[in-house]
């Protein structure tokens, strides 16, 4: 009998045990945090002309030189964003598969290229940050670690040899002083393993201000407007002069490392969507 009332009470403690775990379990799943959606739009420009048409806007650069592109590209990784409590979320970081993009203005609708980012933690945002190219420290991690980003990027022409590394911007068309007419060409990105080869880094981070809250939730898809001033390229902090020494540019030359400075400053937010 003593032996029938100890195996009862113990059934029962067993129960309630096994009771309380399942609540635990269901209070945890319940308190899960949120997370939503953002986009990124990019819109190419020549600030105060009009949008980029490949092959038809022509600009004046500060030195004269009239100017068009027939291919513009390139890449943006390291995306993070920063809530108004200063702490960054950083979106697949040193990942090129997951959290590499290439901005492509042939892909462009609306002269508009969306790049979607999933699973954002749901909060009050005020800036964003994101790398133009590939990180060193990313590189180093070896094609193995980004093999698919890699063959999208040399579908697209952004590549040399894996020793050689990424072309992190695409920058042909053609200039001239009456007229556009004649050819040039401006692939920039690293050479391969900087430290070791002691060549330029050319890996910027970008790091812009919102000029409203962005409130992300499941509930709202908001979107960032980023504008991309190519008249940067030209005629930005060190303005260039194509001639024949520099209009058929590759790799991380001095010509190239102020190219890349002059990119660096054409971003600038120019409204949020609140979807």
């Amino acid at each position: 009998m003593r032996l029938t009332k100890y195996l009862l009470a113990l059934g029962i403690s067993g129960f309630l045990m096994l009771t309380g775990c399942s609540s635990d379990d269901e209070n945890s799943s319940s308190t899960q945090e949120e997370w939503g959606q953002v986009q990124l739009k990019f819109e190419n420009q020549f600030k105060d002309l009009s949008p980029i048409i490949l092959n038809q806007t022509i600009q004046t650069s500060s030195n004269g030189q009239k100017h068009l592109f027939s291919k513009l590209q390139y890449i943006v990784s390291n995306i993070s964003l920063i809530n108004q409590s200063g702490q960054e979320f950083q979106y697949h970081f040193n990942n090129p598969d997951k959290g590499a993009f290439i901005i492509d203005q042939g892909n462009a609708i609306l002269n508009e290229i969306t790049v979607s980012l999933d699973s954002i933690p749901a909060g009050n945002y005020t800036q964003i940050k994101f790398g133009l190219g590939i990180s060193p420290n990313a590189y180093l991690l070896g094609l193995d670690h980004q093999g698919q980003f890699w063959a999208q990027a040399s579908n697209a022409g952004m590549t040399w040899s894996w020793a050689a590394g990424y072309v992190f911007s695409v920058l042909e068309g053609k200039y001239g002083t009456e007229s556009p007419d004649v050819n040039f060409s401006s692939h920039s990105g690293n050479m391969g393993d900087v430290l070791a080869n002691g060549t330029p880094n050319l890996y910027r981070e970008i790091q812009l201000s919102f000029p409203v809250t962005m409130e992300v939730s499941a509930q709202r898809y908001p979107a960032i407007h980023i504008l991309a001033d190519l008249n940067q390229f030209l005629s930005g902090e060190t303005p260039i002069l194509l001639d024949n020494s520099n209009q058929d540019a590759m790799g991380s030359s001095e010509h190239l490392v102020n190219v890349t400075k002059n990119l660096s400053k054409m971003f600038s937010i120019d409204h949020i969507h609140q979807n």
